[in-house]
């Protein structure tokens, strides 16, 4: 009776704690690996001035379990499907290689989402797409990744605030609503909070704020896109925020940039 009673009540708190977290295996369950750790598949590479899926010097490969991206030539590693309303979190470190003109300079990478049109439709390499920005001491910058003067439909809005010296503006929630166009007046990035403003395009910069990992340590960045809005955060530490964002949904894109770097994960939640 005793054992029978307990497994009752055992069973009680189990479907009361599935009505309290109705979620909380569900969410686990559903992350998408969009990198299996052994190969692309769900992805397309393209390079600039060689296209889709030409790739003789794998400058995209799976490689010890790791996305390597050598950087040695500009262009892309795409999903092949679209996404929208999802966070993804990719955790990332910079190897050793540079190649020019991007040599001495700041490691340089990005993650390109809501990724549309063409490939290689911006400078040849990239579809036009929203730049959570990877790069030594920028890590989390936004830019819109659209050639000026051109109505693609891109822009964001934000709260930012001018620095003087600095390219862009800051991302500051108590800073003034900008919006960020690739027609409009603010055709520029929106740096992530505390971006130094000293800032100089040199291989493993990093700012006093220490939230960028040192050269050769793993970091993750999560974006969070929830319908207009994106959130940025940089190893759990909130660093940029975008609404009103157009598009709201895309592929997603992983650039090669002149410089090596290494993804350990390349996670998609759905929400």
């Amino acid at each position: 009776m005793i054992i029978r009673k307990t497994s009752r009540f055992l069973a009680v708190i189990f479907v009361l704690l599935a009505a309290v977290v109705p979620n909380a295996v569900g969410a686990a369950e559903k992350t998408i690996r969009l990198f299996n750790g052994k190969n692309l598949d769900g992805w397309y590479t393209f390079l600039k001035d060689r296209g889709k899926n030409s790739d003789p010097k794998k400058v995209f490969a799976a490689q010890d379990g790791l996305l390597r991206i050598s950087g040695e030539e500009w262009g892309s590693v795409t999903t092949v499907e679209e996404y929208e309303n999802y966070a993804i979190e990719v955790e990332f470190k910079t190897g050793t290689m540079m190649f020019a003109p991007r040599v001495g300079k700041a490691f340089d990478t990005g993650l390109l989402i809501h990724s549309t049109g063409e490939d290689g439709a911006y400078a040849k390499s990239w579809m036009y797409s929203i730049e959570a920005n990877i790069i030594d001491g920028g890590c989390g910058d936004f830019i819109v990744v659209v050639p000026g003067k051109m109505d693609a439909g891109y822009s964001l809005t934000t709260t930012a605030k001018q620095v003087p010296g600095v390219q862009g503006r800051d991302y500051d929630p108590e800073a003034e609503t900008v919006t960020v166009s690739d027609i409009g007046p603010l055709k520029t990035r929106i740096n992530r909070i505390g971006r130094d403003p000293e800032w100089k395009d040199v291989a493993h910069f990093r700012d006093k704020t220490g939230v960028e990992k040192p050269p050769g340590e793993w970091n993750v960045m999560k974006c969070v896109v929830e319908k207009d809005t994106i959130t940025v955060y940089l190893n759990g530490k909130l660093v940029n925020k975008a609404w009103n964002v157009k598009p709201q949904k895309g592929r997603i894109q992983l650039q090669s940039e002149g410089a090596e770097y290494f993804f350990k994960r390349v996670d998609l939640t759905p929400l």
